[in-house]
């Protein structure tokens, strides 16, 4: 149940508040003309075609170019097509414009909790909700946001303001749902996001949460359905891949957790805890042989490496084409024909931060941290993810430049404070150092936040305590590790 809050805490909410499509319905001022052709480019953008609605917000621009909604629509038009470093320059456009209008101070915050965390975007969020204190969109995105930092009392404060002056909004009873599930209310949470309807519209976030519920009651083949759908939208996602694994386990359905995990859990970059879920249900079955690896692995913990580019599984179908060879090159050591197909790949995506992560990480893979830096920094200027800030951290360390790893570790994690990850990662390094007060706190916090069955986590705590002199607490900590570490097998 821990694990399952753990991952409750750690549902990124914001990215339901700000679906795309309610960000579009932001209204905006002009003359008649002017709001014909915006309304033309919002139906092209909802249909796919955003060549079309670039040249409706072109002729919009010859009528009012100084109109900042038109300039916050731009942004948004540029976002969707992969010119974020250009969206970025029409929202900051916008706000030179006119500082106080609410859709641009929206997405500024938005554009600032991606690149610099959650807490440095709240400023904005404040800002936008005091120009607009009835927008039902900012308010929404702004309790998502202090949801997503675990400030949960202020945000159930805005929940109620949004409540007020939206009391049908999608948003309120999503939102209450998250509240009502932490607090251990699964009925009620289950029955609120159904009143909000953001699940039969597919968005992600709220397919979680019904997940979560439903893994809450006991339901585990519902919530695997569901997951199941999700993992195939988003194949990468860890969390994702984790809790379908866990309600496929619950469910006792250990053929499809084999068929579907075993090849990801083969992988040197698969969690312990996958791997050990995979292990587990093959000794169920009674493969003991192709459990044992498994089992073993888990019980070592995490590797050290970090895996930058796996192969691409192409027959999935989820990667673009270009995407899928570039990982493929890399996955099969073919390093310099990855360099150059990413190269070309800037050419012709100069102003996408996806590309130029994706870039970074082939030079990584090849060696040559300080261009993957470079690249990584282009990125982070769009969208600074736990996967991207690790990559920038070992490149710094390959650097030689401890201290930048460090501060950009402890800087994500004021920003992603429920990221447990992150903690343990900033803790082996602060015990490296000696520093045993910041890694007591480190650790102490993620075991709160649900880390407290993480082998490594519990092994490194009892650790600590040796060092601070604290016999008892590092008593403590062995004997938990002692009770948690799984045997060898289940069955004898």
């Amino acid at each position: 149940m821990r694990r399952l809050f753990a991952i409750l805490g750690a549902i990124a909410l914001s990215s339901c508040s700000g679906d795309s499509e309610t960000a579009a319905s932001t209204a905006i001022s002009g003359g008649p003309d002017f709001l014909e052709l915006i309304d033309d480019a919002r139906v092209s953008v909802n249909a796919g075609n955003l060549s079309e609605a670039g040249q409706y917000y072109d002729e919009a621009r010859e009528l009012e170019p100084e109109n900042p909604g038109l300039w916050v629509e731009i942004a948004r038009l540029r976002f969707r097509g992969g010119e974020h470093l250009t969206a970025i320059e029409a929202a900051d456009y916008a706000l030179e414009l006119d500082p106080q209008y609410p859709s641009a101070l929206l997405m500024r915050a938005q554009l600032v909790r991606d690149a610099n965390g959650l807490l440095e975007s709240l400023p904005w969020f404040e800002a936008a909700a005091a120009a607009a204190p009835s927008d039902p969109e900012i308010l929404a995105d702004y309790a998502a946001t202090l949801g997503d930092l675990g400030r949960y009392a202020d945000m159930l404060t805005v929940v109620r303001q949004l409540a007020v002056v939206a009391p049908d909004h999608p948003q309120v009873h999503f939102l209450q749902a998250v509240l009502a599930a932490r607090g251990g209310d699964p009925v009620l949470a289950g029955t609120l996001l159904n009143r909000s309807g953001l699940v039969q519209r597919g968005v992600a976030s709220a397919m979680m949460l019904n997940a979560i519920v439903n893994l809450q009651q006991g339901t585990f083949d519902t919530a695997a359905e569901t997951l199941e759908e999700l993992a195939e939208r988003q194949p990468a996602n860890v969390r994702v891949n984790e809790l379908l694994a866990r309600a496929l386990w619950l469910g006792g359905r250990d053929r499809a957790l084999i068929d579907r995990f075993e090849a990801l859990a083969s992988r040197p970059s698969a969690s312990p805890y996958l791997v050990m879920l995979v292990g587990r249900s093959l000794e169920r079955m009674g493969e003991r042989e192709r459990a044992i690896p498994f089992i073993e692995r888990a019980l070592e913990g995490r590797a050290d490496e970090q895996i930058v580019l796996q192969g691409s599984a192409r027959q999935s179908g989820q990667l673009p084409i270009a995407t899928a060879e570039l990982r493929d090159f890399v996955g099969a050591g073919n390093l310099a024909p990855a360099r150059r197909l990413a190269n070309i790949l800037i050419d012709r995506a100069p102003l996408s931060g996806d590309i130029h992560s994706l870039a970074g990480d082939t030079y990584l893979a090849s060696g040559d941290a300080e261009r993957a830096l470079q690249l990584y920094e282009v990125s982070a200027r769009v969208r600074r993810s736990w996967p991207l800030t690790r990559k920038m951290v070992e490149a710094f360390i390959a650097n030689g430049d401890e201290i930048s790893a460090e501060v950009l570790l402890a800087r994500h994690i004021a920003g992603d404070p429920h990221n447990t990850e992150a903690m343990f990662l900033l803790a082996q390094r602060s015990a490296g150092n000696e520093d045993w007060l910041r890694v007591a706190v480190l650790l102490d916090t993620a075991i709160e936040l649900g880390a407290g069955n993480d082998l490594d986590v519990l092994a490194l705590r009892a650790e600590t305590a040796r060092a601070l002199g604290q016999q008892d607490d590092a008593a403590k900590f062995d004997q938990l590790l002692s009770d948690l570490k799984p045997s060898e097998f289940l069955t004898p």
